[in-house]
């Protein structure tokens, strides 16, 4: 996930004022020693959940994907304002381990200028893919399930891409044309700025999804060379299975050429091999309220974050964990780009390799200060069918599990402690938290890469289950926002075109790509989403989002 970078977390810290002398600092200080006095916080709960995966003896061969099933549920029960939570993810960045010493970042960038503690290298933020389930701060339109987005960081952390118009989530406007990096390859799917929401309540239902290199058009060695491969994000929903959206190549290996670096030609996530590891639930942007009692002891609230538990006390997060080689689809693909016979898109089992999962206890802490408790509420396990989750030890069973809500400040730690212990003088039991409010329309360019040569078709709206009302059009595959900024060749553009028809013809989005989740039922993407094209334009077409905003808007 993009809250992998503390420096990048959108974390707003918001104050409540009960006192009428203007608000000044010394007046704070003493108002916040008195009984009662709520003071907001922003950095409430900090924290990994997560589960390590074994690694095939062959990893470069098995570096060219990585999918799972991953558990989808409302983690709050209301859409609260300044929260960010991801939920298990995807984490790719391309192998650059004969690499000991020379940066990979160049002068100039995010990275490189602010994070020396990551070098000698700075391979761990020269290029990602991170996208997967979450709550993210800068969603315009919450409304309580989480969402599905794709994301990826090309140019140590310069910016990043999360669909095929727009950033994740930092702005409102659409990327700049030479920024744009993802290509719509779905004709039935919208792809909305603020991710894919969920129809219902899907409480513990699963999402699978993977990313996978595939070539979609040929290696060059012009300036700057670039590899063929376009890693691809495929989705398991119940309503929906397939390919949605893919990086261009050009999207990872431009950055040698903007900063002058012949070192990075070939470094980048179109020629190498993918390092994928495990996964996690990162808790970083959570806000907090503390009060002191009569005794002057602070103590804390967080929001109440909810889990599914089944009939066995379990909440089961992860499943079916699996490295993909080049035989899996790349290579029956690229025969079918050549001229060979279609391929089903079917991941083949004879390049997948199913990973074993382990875990551990996790850390918390609360503005740097360690929690304690937390593990005889619940602890990180995994099941049986090598399933990843959580194990209640509250007598919790078919119903929602909670994290502490209430901790005790003891000395340097923080102690998790039930609401019955919490002095009513505090005020904290009635506090509630700010909720989310509705965010200002993603709005795209008129012109340039948006204009010319422009969509065929639309405008038109579509009103998702999230309360946004999103405006799409139909864009020629080749000609979408995001192509433009290259200068290919009308016979390169038109290869591609024709090998996206194929796909658009031969591939449906009820086959399963994916292999089906071991266990569980799969979750529904909001219905809203799922749109067919116009008469004449059923295969080599797409549907580009071009705004989304508020329905009262």
């Amino acid at each position: 996930m993009s809250t992998r970078r503390n420096t990048l977390f959108i974390i707003l810290a918001f104050m409540i004022l009960p006192w009428t002398c203007e608000g000044k600092e010394n007046a704070a200080n003493k108002e916040s020693e008195r009984a009662g006095v709520v003071i907001a916080h922003s950095r409430g709960l900090h924290g990994y959940i997560g589960f390590s995966t074994s690694r095939p003896p062959d990893r470069a061969t098995y570096s060219a994907g990585m999918g799972f099933y991953s558990a989808v549920w409302p983690l709050i029960a209301e859409p609260i304002a300044n929260f960010q939570i991801g939920l298990p993810s995807a984490w790719i960045t391309p192998d650059n381990s004969d690499n000991k010493d020379t940066p990979l970042a160049p002068i100039g960038t995010l990275a490189r200028d602010n994070w020396p503690e990551r070098g000698p290298t700075w391979d761990s933020v020269f290029q990602t893919v991170e996208g997967g389930l979450g709550y993210w701060a800068g969603n315009r339109f919450r409304y309580g399930p989480p969402k599905f987005s794709m994301n990826a960081t090309p140019q140590c952390y310069d910016y990043e891409v999360g669909s095929p118009g727009w950033s994740f989530f930092y702005s409102d406007k659409a990327l700049p044309d030479d920024r744009l990096g993802i290509a719509q390859l779905s004709n039935r799917l919208l792809i909305p700025p603020d991710a894919l929401p969920f129809e219902g309540n899907p409480n513990g239902k699963f999402l699978g999804y993977t990313y996978m290199a595939l070539p979609f058009s040929e290696p060059t060695t012009g300036d700057p060379p670039t590899g063929d491969q376009a890693w691809t994000c495929f989705l398991s929903a119940a309503n929906f299975k397939g390919p949605i959206a893919y990086y261009i190549p050009e999207t990872w290996s431009k950055i040698g050429k903007l900063f002058n670096y012949p070192f990075i030609y070939g470094r980048g996530l179109d020629a190498r091999p993918g390092v994928m590891g495990g996964g996690a639930m990162e808790i970083n942007t959570v806000p907090r309220f503390d009060a002191k009692d009569a005794q002057g002891v602070v103590y804390s609230k967080l929001p109440k974050l909810q889990f599914p538990v089944d009939e066995h006390g379990r909440t089961l997060l992860v499943q079916d964990v699996v490295y993909y080689s080049r035989a899996a689809l790349y290579d029956a693909l690229k025969v079918w780009r050549d001229g060979g016979p279609a391929c089903s898109g079917r991941f083949d089992e004879k390049g997948a390799w199913k990973s074993t999962l382990t875990t551990h206890t996790t850390r918390f802490d609360q503005a740097g200060k360690i929690i304690t408790g937390i593990e005889k509420v619940f602890n990180t396990k995994i099941f049986e069918g090598n399933v990843w989750g959580l194990e209640w030890y509250d007598g919790t069973v078919n119903a929602n599990g909670y994290f502490p809500q209430y901790f005790k400040h003891v000395d340097d730690k923080r102690v998790a402690v039930s609401a019955a212990d919490v002095p009513t003088e505090t005020q904290l039991l009635t506090k509630e938290f700010k909720l989310a409010g509705r965010g200002e329309p993603y709005t795209s360019p008129t012109n340039g890469a948006w204009s010319n040569p422009g969509p065929v078709r639309g405008p038109f709206t579509v009103t998702l289950t999230d309360g946004s009302k999103v405006t799409y059009s139909w864009y020629r595959f080749v000609d979408q926002p995001s192509f433009q900024q290259y200068k290919w060749s009308d016979n390169k553009k038109a290869k591609l075109q024709s090998f996206v028809e194929k796909i658009h013809a031969n591939w449906p989005i009820d086959r399963d790509y994916m292999a089906p989740p071991s266990s569980g039922t799969l979750a529904k993407l909001d219905p809203a989403l799922l749109v067919s094209p116009p008469k004449g334009l059923e295969v080599g077409y797409v549907p580009i989002v071009t705004r989304q905003e508020d329905t009262g808007q």
